[in-house]
């Protein structure tokens, strides 16, 4: 019988080989990555119980794995190949962002693992948006743009091969998964050599930006990678002391004391040689779209809490917008944490209102009396609920991001043009909810542990509802 590769141990063949390469293509990242090490290491010194509580959960074991990648892509067979190609590694679309709410053209979803085992195995995801050539007012430009990305591929023939294999045969063997990440990493290298010439490249920036990045080059290059950090405001302290020039706002919710959500900081893109079409040899311009960013994750929340963060962050965003050049960064920062005060920082109430979504066990197993609720179970200390750590985006954050890295910290905001109908067609596929995901293995946790501690007329309950 073949004996195939698990898909959770090729994604961490994948991301471990993509992480070696953006640290050759982009030194600076490497250096980040020893900053967040060297801080998450202080934090869990710092903090015996967060370390006890994370060696619990399981989450100690994936720290240093945590990081995800973002790419982009241009056509509706790019991004049906990359789910194809990401299908292989156990990684699958979830949820739907529309960034055209922060003037960026794109929408997007993620490619992740979508069990708690992979989870837990290794976290590894790639944050994936799809050009949108129709909000570009310029349709003729549109038009030039979709013609220069209708001749590229993508993909190695031996990728699409192996690809192929991996569903004919129900996946690959561990030869195959070696050469098959090898042949993928050749989708996701940076390009020095432009597909465009000078003039059509400028036209396209001149557009915008992003749009330029994704039509002017041979591929989806990878524009950063992210490792986890447990402190990321001692982070964005620490870059510019290891001579990182960091953006100047960090994306998502204030500092707590229990985080919530994802908060997001990067350093700055970097300006890099390009040689255009037509140029001569020796002759280069230049092109900025790479970065490292730096991720802090915290409890995933329920579309209740959901509701709560963002209109908390649209009373932040209107009451101290954030200027190009990041003026206004103190304003900002004392808005936000005056708005969200109507999360509580407290992990009970947020459990007790509904807020945030729980993982369950039982803290023995052994049958107890008849309880009454699941309140009274934790208040007796049999039964534990620890908060389920957010595994997706945040749209207005990613586009915050994006901003940065394409020359400004100022934050826009524009009518919402979101078209998930036309993405899932694009991709092939539709995507998965992650407010069910999450409230999924919250119902699995719970009726696990009860089951353990006798607790049958609670079972029953819960299976009722």
């Amino acid at each position: 019988m073949t004996q195939f590769l698990h898909p959770d141990d090729i994604r961490t063949l994948f991301s471990s080989a993509m992480s070696d390469m953006y640290r050759t293509e982009v030194p600076q990242y490497g250096t980040l990555v020893q900053l967040v090490q060297d801080i998450n290491a202080e934090t869990l010194k710092a903090c015996p119980e967060l370390a006890e509580s994370m060696k619990t959960t399981g989450e100690i074991g994936r720290l240093d794995v945590e990081r995800h990648g973002a790419i982009r892509v241009g056509t509706a067979e790019e991004l049906s190949g990359i789910r194809r190609m990401f299908a292989v590694m156990g990684m699958y679309p979830v949820g739907y962002y529309d960034l055209s709410v922060a003037g960026i053209p794109v929408h997007s979803t993620a490619f992740r693992p979508i069990d708690a085992a992979s989870l837990t195995k290794n976290p590894f995801r790639v944050f994936t948006s799809l050009l949108r050539l129709d909000l570009l007012e310029d349709q003729e430009l549109a038009e030039q743009a979709a013609q220069i990305l209708a001749r590229r591929r993508i993909f190695t023939n031996r990728v699409t091969q192996l690809i192929d294999l991996a569903d004919t045969q129900g996946g690959l063997t561990q030869e195959q998964a070696v050469e098959f990440v090898a042949e993928a990493l050749n989708t996701f290298r940076w390009h020095q050599n432009a597909t465009v010439c000078t003039n059509t490249y400028q036209r396209l920036h001149d557009a915008h930006r992003l749009i330029a990045d994704v039509v002017s080059f041979q591929g989806p290059h990878i524009n950063h990678l992210t490792p986890r950090t447990l402190d990321i405001d001692a982070v964005q302290v620490g870059m510019p002391k290891r001579g990182i020039v960091a953006k100047a706002v960090i994306e998502g919710p204030p500092t707590r004391e229990n985080p919530i959500l994802l908060r997001q900081t990067s350093f700055k893109a970097l300006q890099e040689n390009v040689v255009f079409f037509g140029q001569e040899v020796g002759e280069s311009g230049t092109h900025s779209a790479r970065f490292g960013e730096i991720e802090q994750r915290g409890a995933a929340l329920t579309k209740a809490g959901r509701a709560l963060y963002d209109q908390a962050l649209a009373k932040t965003r209107a009451a101290a917008p954030i200027g190009a050049a990041g003026e206004g960064v103190e304003a900002y920062q004392d808005e936000l944490a005056k708005h969200f005060q109507v999360i509580p920082d407290d992990l009970e109430d947020m459990r007790t209102q509904g807020l945030a979504y729980f993982q369950y066990r039982a803290a023995e197993n052994c049958a107890l009396p008849d309880y009454a609720s699941i309140d009274a179970l934790i208040k007796d200390g049999h039964l534990i609920a620890s908060p389920l750590t957010y595994e997706d985006f945040l749209p207005v954050s990613a586009a915050g991001i994006f901003q940065s890295n394409l020359g400004s910290d100022k934050q826009s905001n524009y009518s919402a043009s979101a078209n998930q109908s036309a993405f899932e067609e694009a991709l092939g596929a539709s995507v998965r909810d992650p407010f069910a995901m999450y409230a999924a293995s919250e119902r699995e946790s719970l009726l696990t542990a009860l089951k353990n501690l006798g607790q049958a007329q609670l079972v029953s309950g819960l299976k009722g509802a």
